[in-house]
């Protein structure tokens, strides 16, 4: 048979998982390869870049949409394991299309960047989409997987490591020294660094890091809050972390003089930065030169 195209691959990849077990990505690969009765043909038909195969580079777009749909989860890099979500979905026997995870999963749906309320059987109006159009919606959605791995390969790593993550991030960003930092013995940090490389103004610096899934509250803040009256008393505060706010930890960071960069915020900022990510492959679009044409 073909190839089958990413989203095709979406019951596969449950039913494989089914059991419950963790597996890695190595094995669902053999697994449904021999499932589909793929031939080496098919398998080993690769990219226009050459770089990489089509198969694995459609398992791991299905698999980054099944973790956005919250139908598996990856507990570490290169491992997956289906959620209950999942196993519930799949048991119902039911097609299992993009339309389907946009109408019913709004992390899926903002993953997509559509709405949730388009009817079922309406399909993607391609004709009306132009070919920009098409290249910003593809760029975005490599740009969130990318995001997506790079939270789970944090996490993985060391608090030691995280603290040097942040440390870099910082001085990628262009910010003055004086960056003085200690444990705060729940995986998290606490330093000073200089607004500017002249260091007229200080900020106070927490992070932590979490589980993606965990939510900081209110409470924490106002411990952080505390903590910059010194002394020394520091104005401005930087709170970073791995996880997520809630909306009463950002309306009271708000009025604090507090920022919050979540776990999107972070790896987004990585991404903008350079930093943990090396550029893959360039495309240039091209435009005809109007002032070359242009006759004496």
């Amino acid at each position: 048979m073909p190839l089958p195209k990413y989203n095709e691959l979406y019951i596969p990849i449950l039913t494989v998982l089914s059991d419950e077990k963790t597996h890695t990505l190595q094995e669902i690969k053999e697994k449904i390869s021999v499932m589909l009765q793929l031939t080496d043909e098919d398998l080993s038909q690769r990219l226009v870049s050459g770089k990489q195969s089509v198969y694995d580079n459609r398992l791991g777009w299905a698999r980054t949409s099944l973790k956005k749909a919250g139908l598996i989860d990856v507990p570490q890099r290169g491992e997956i394991q289906i959620t209950k979500e999942g196993k519930s979905l799949l048991v119902q026997g039911m097609p299992i299309t993009n339309q389907y995870l946009i109408k019913t999963y709004p992390s899926f749906a903002e993953f997509m960047g559509r709405k949730t309320k388009e009817p079922e059987t309406q399909e993607p109006n391609t004709s009306e989409t132009t070919p920009h159009e098409m290249l910003e919606n593809i760029y975005h959605n490599i740009q969130e997987q990318l995001a997506d791995d790079l939270l789970t390969e944090i996490v993985n790593h060391s608090p030691a490591f995280f603290e040097e993550l942040v440390v870099n991030l910082m001085r990628a960003m262009d910010y003055g020294e004086g960056f003085v930092t200690k444990s705060s013995h729940d995986d998290g940090i606490n330093g000073v660094i200089h607004e500017d490389k002249l260091g007229f103004n200080l900020i106070y610096i927490q992070a932590k890091r979490w589980t993606p899934n965990t939510t900081i509250g209110k409470p924490e803040i106002q411990k952080f809050a505390g903590a910059m009256m010194g002394p020394p008393k520091i104005e401005k505060g930087l709170f970073i972390t791995t996880a997520k706010f809630s909306q009463g930890a950002k309306q009271f960071a708000d009025a604090q003089h507090i920022i919050l960069i979540d776990g999107k915020r972070l790896t987004e900022l990585m991404i903008e930065y350079n930093l943990g990510v090396s550029v893959q492959k360039t495309y240039e679009i091209k435009r005809i030169d109007m002032d070359y044409f242009i006759e004496n």
